[in-house]
């Protein structure tokens, strides 16, 4: 018998054909090619401008009106986009400021009187212990305290300044130029001698005050100014520094003369105690020849020291050149009677988290 040999494709076994969709062409209502074309490009163009609007969109989103500079993180781009900001407003307020005079100009009389800005002093909380230089109470108190003798005319200042033990070259120099400002004030080094042993060999000497400059990291922090013989004793931070040699178009060294004295807004009781210190340092009679003036400005609790000297340049003109040096006090402790840090009695202690919370409270 004889058997034929068929050829079979493995390959193909099994497998099932798969049946392919027609493309659906689109049409036309006219049947036309190229009018479909047209309107796949006119499709494609409202998207692309949607695309472009959806971007504008999230763009100022990402940059809102309140966008800050320090947002931008380029420091010189920083930098420059803050001072062109910067400049924009000084024009502004220029512009405000020049309609505003404008407007007075044009109204004349009737124009509205000019606001008062606002301030931290003048927007002061009030002070019980306000002075009232007509308070018959404090001219009582001011004809029996410490200071009667002095402004009384019995009495003329002598002050003796030291520092503390091993004072540095910039505490030393503090200490002779403060006695080129204070007439009668003479500089002794301190010699490791306590304070309770000075004060006594300062009473036997007639000297009326005691001034003790105290440094930290050879640079004056601190002053002890002791009335004598029966005191208060004041103790300040001292701050902001500057000898002569390191102020701009200073004057020349001051004379001999005995200069004027400038107290300004010393309001409180406390305050007035302060003021009532410092004029007991300086005699009662200036002698107006030298034209120097010292002054102690107290603004929000700090006291500003200046020495200037002045000149008339005219009937409405006057000139002023600093002399130096100058300091910044700050009080921390008003103390009755002569320097006591164990058995002491204190008038007044700073206590800066209780007293200091208040911004726009004052104890000066």
């Amino acid at each position: 018998m004889d058997i034929t040999e068929v050829a079979v494709n493995r390959d193909n076994k099994g497998k099932k054909k798969r049946k392919k969709n027609p493309k659906k062409k689109s049409a036309s209502p006219e049947g036309n090619g190229e009018d479909s074309g047209d309107l796949k490009t006119e499709q494609k163009l409202e998207k692309s401008e949607a695309a472009a609007a959806g971007a504008g969109a999230g763009a100022a989103a990402a940059f809102p009106p309140t966008f800050s500079v320090s947002e931008i993180k380029n420091k010189q781009r920083r930098h420059l986009m803050f001072m062109k900001l910067k400049q924009e407003k000084r024009k502004q307020k220029l512009q405000l400021k020049r309609k505003k005079k404008k407007e007075r100009e044009a109204l004349g009389d009737k124009a509205p009187p000019k606001e008062v800005p606002k301030t931290i002093e003048n927007q002061r909380v009030y002070d019980e212990t306000t002075v009232d230089p007509e308070d018959e109470e404090v001219a009582f108190d001011e004809g029996t305290d410490e200071f009667s003798a002095y402004f009384n005319g019995l009495t003329n200042p002598k002050v003796l300044i030291t520092t503390s033990d091993r004072p540095r070259g910039r505490t030393v120099r503090f200490c002779e130029q403060l006695a080129t400002v204070i007439p009668n004030a003479h500089v002794y080094y301190r010699r490791g001698l306590a304070l309770k042993r000075v004060i006594p060999q300062c009473i036997a000497r007639n000297f009326t005050y005691l001034i003790v400059i105290n440094e930290d990291r050879k640079v004056p922090n601190g002053m002890v100014l002791c009335h004598l013989p029966d005191g208060p004793t004041a103790h300040f931070k001292v701050s902001s520094v500057k000898l002569r040699k390191e102020m701009k178009r200073r004057g020349k060294d001051p004379t001999e003369h005995s200069p004027e004295v400038i107290l300004n807004n010393f309001s409180t009781r406390l305050g007035h105690s302060i003021g009532r210190l410092f004029a007991a340092l300086f005699p009662q009679d200036p002698q107006f020849v030298g034209r120097q003036v010292a002054t102690f400005h107290n603004q929000r609790d700090f006291i500003f020291f200046r020495f200037h000297r002045y000149i008339f340049k005219n009937e409405k003109k006057v000139g002023i050149q600093e002399l130096g040096p100058r300091f910044t006090l700050k009080l921390r402790s008003l103390q009755k009677g002569t320097f006591d840090s164990k058995f002491g009695e204190y008038e007044w202690v700073l206590k800066r988290h209780e007293m200091d919370s208040c911004r726009r409270k004052f104890q000066l």
